[in-house]
């Protein structure tokens, strides 16, 4: 089986299009300067040491990896050019010829090498990639620019999986992270090189006139990291920033009315869900209603798990807080995306029957109880949670919601620690298959074989976990997306954790500028373009 793709790059025909373009060009994109407004915060700019979407997209503009993926999440080659099944426990990637990192040092396969053992190595990830490199054996060097990857086992995902994994020169295989956010490390071969980053602030870049691909349109993109998502608007508008993503539904009237603005729109690979502590015995947010410690967790009885599924009214979050840009969850992944069982629809709304399940699990009158969460890393994302709390209270939930700025709130709530009850959190699919939040959501936690990495709850499940491993051994397509499905519905039946809506991407950019939505999420300053 052989798996030889060709990718289809964006062009620019400059000089024909200068003329008329450039008038209606604001001054900056005239000198090729872009400057992004995001909402994500970035952590670091390591790319082996936090899986967090707003770090993973910066690395993106600074590293390749050696399969790229399109807008839609189709794999493309990036640093190799082809891969191939030799059999059922080896692949083999030709690695691209005359690449050159930012140093100018050429790039071959052990910079791979080294990468790969780079992610086992990086001390005190939050979020490690190690999940992407796990099915790894053996790494055989054949020549410079050919290697080959054993598995124990067949590892149709490899391709996938190496398209989470950003490659580095050897030269920095050890180095730590801060050198990373110094810059020192942070030497890649993609389109932008590293300028600087000022964490909370700004990350700027410069174009890589070396790239072994087409040339970004911009010189020097600044990513200004807004959190406030009215601010990021405001920028915009005020023409302070030329790009924004993670649009907020209230400023659409707005936006959609003002003849400088355009916008676009996808549906993204991200469930918004509550993780659920369901492993101690004792959780420290749950009480009784006068405030003392409940003895035994009630969250780790299925019933109370599920009445507070069928508490939450997820239309009304999403027409109330999203002006309908959302989509009611019942899964893990959105239809349309591979491994979607068509048997999982969100939870009813049903306070009557949320209140029987917690009677019958011996909690007629409720308790008390906090939910955590972000106030600036998802859209919309404390305005959910202060929907929720009241829905909790009508079925006997005395709630109290706390919100904190997301750099705060994740390493606070980061697996193993996971110092809170109940929290929302967002996972969007790097994959775009089912595999993705199975194996890091829910999959029992086990460094060894690199799942349950952001495993909030410390949910295990041994039905889940061996149709997983089943799914993952699995090459043919449709039988393995039948295990996929099979493992969400089972995971699903015991509530695992609690789906409430999946995303929709909004950008918004001045006019004169084209950009194509990409159910990632990222926000790719080498894929603006002047628009035609």
């Amino acid at each position: 089986m052989r798996f030889v793709l060709c990718r289809t790059m964006f062009g620019f025909a400059v000089a024909a299009f200068a003329a008329v373009a450039t008038a209606l060009l604001p001054s900056s994109v005239r000198a090729q300067e872009l400057v992004i407004g995001v909402g994500g915060t970035v952590t670091s700019i390591d790319p082996h040491y936090h899986n967090l979407s707003p770090n993973n997209g910066v690395a993106a503009h600074i590293f390749d990896r050696l399969v790229h993926q399109d807008a839609q999440q189709r794999l493309v080659p990036g640093l190799a050019t082809e891969w191939t099944v030799l059999d059922d426990t080896t692949w083999e990637f030709k690695l691209r010829p005359n690449v050159r990192f930012h140093d100018g040092t050429p790039f071959d396969a052990e910079d791979v090498v080294a990468s790969l053992k780079r992610v086992a190595w990086v001390p005190n990830s939050p979020s490690s990639f190690l999940i992407s490199t796990r099915a790894i054996a053996e790494t055989i060097v054949v020549d410079s620019h050919t290697i080959r990857f054993r598995t124990a086992r067949p590892a149709p995902l490899l391709p996938i999986d190496l398209s989470s994994v950003n490659i580095v020169s050897r030269r920095h295989g050890e180095s730590p992270t801060g050198d990373f956010n110094q810059g020192r490390a942070a030497v890649g071969t993609g389109p932008f090189r590293f300028v600087d980053f000022a964490p909370g602030d700004r990350v700027v870049l410069a174009r890589n006139d070396n790239y072994w691909g087409a040339k970004p349109h911009w010189a020097r993109v600044t990513l200004r990291i807004i959190a406030n998502p009215s601010a990021r608007t405001a920028a915009l508008l005020a023409g302070d920033v030329q790009l924004i993503d993670q649009v907020q539904t209230a400023d659409l009237p707005r936006l959609r009315g003002n003849g400088q603005v355009a916008l676009a729109r996808v549906t993204s690979n991200r469930l918004i869900f509550l993780a659920l502590d369901q492993n101690r015995d004792q959780s420290p947010f749950i009480t009784d209603k006068q405030g003392a410690l409940l003895p035994n967790n009630p969250l780790k009885n299925r019933r109370v798990r599920q009445a507070l599924s069928r508490a939450i009214n997820r239309a009304g979050i999403v027409q109330r807080v999203f002006d309908g840009e959302a989509i009611p969850a019942g899964g893990l992944l959105p239809e349309g995306f591979f491994g979607v069982s068509d048997k999982l629809k969100p939870d009813a709304f049903d306070p009557e029957g949320a209140r029987r399940l917690l009677a019958e699990a011996g909690y007629p009158n409720g308790f008390a109880m906090t939910i955590h969460g972000p106030n600036d890393r998802y859209p919309e994302d404390e305005k959910v949670l202060q929907a929720i709390g009241p829905m909790f209270a009508r079925v006997g939930i005395d709630t109290r919601v706390v919100t904190q700025p997301w750099a705060t709130y994740a390493s606070v709530s980061s697996a193993p620690t996971y110092a809170y009850s109940l929290m929302l959190f967002g996972w969007g699919a790097a994959t775009g298959e089912v595999s993705s939040p199975l194996r890091s959501l829910l999959a029992t936690p086990n460094r060894d074989l690199g799942t349950g990495a952001s495993n909030r709850g410390r949910y295990s499940n041994p039905q889940m976990d061996e149709l997983l491993a089943r799914a993952m051994a699995t090459v043919a397509d449709p039988a393995r997306a039948k295990l996929l499905a099979e493992a969400s519905e089972a995971a699903l039946a015991d509530q695992a954790l609690i789906p409430l809506y999946y995303q929709i991407n909004l950008w918004g950019m001045r006019k004169g500028l084209g950009y194509e939505p990409r159910a990632d999420e990222y926000t790719l300053a080498q894929f603006v373009r002047p628009a035609n």
